[in-house]
């Protein structure tokens, strides 16, 4: 079942399975080494939801809310 990044729990790990979005938000996030077939792993949402902490590709990396509402996982 897919569901965007926004709603994945702390301390998961997800798959991408593809990035909403066009243009220059698409390319940052993909500059970022999020491209459809990698794994995120969730450390940490702040408490309102902005940033989002996670892992990728070994690197840790904070997304802007918005950002993770482009990112649809599994």
């Amino acid at each position: 079942m897919m569901k965007t990044l926004k709603e994945i729990s702390n301390g998961s790990t997800v798959k991408v399975v593809k990035l909403i979005g066009e243009g220059a938000v698409k390319r940052r996030i993909m500059d970022m080494g999020i491209t459809k077939g990698v794994e995120i792993f969730v450390r940490k949402t702040a408490p309102f939801g902005d940033p989002v902490e996670v892992t990728v590709r070994g690197y840790e990396l904070s997304l802007r809310k918005a950002d993770t509402e482009m990112i649809l996982v599994e």
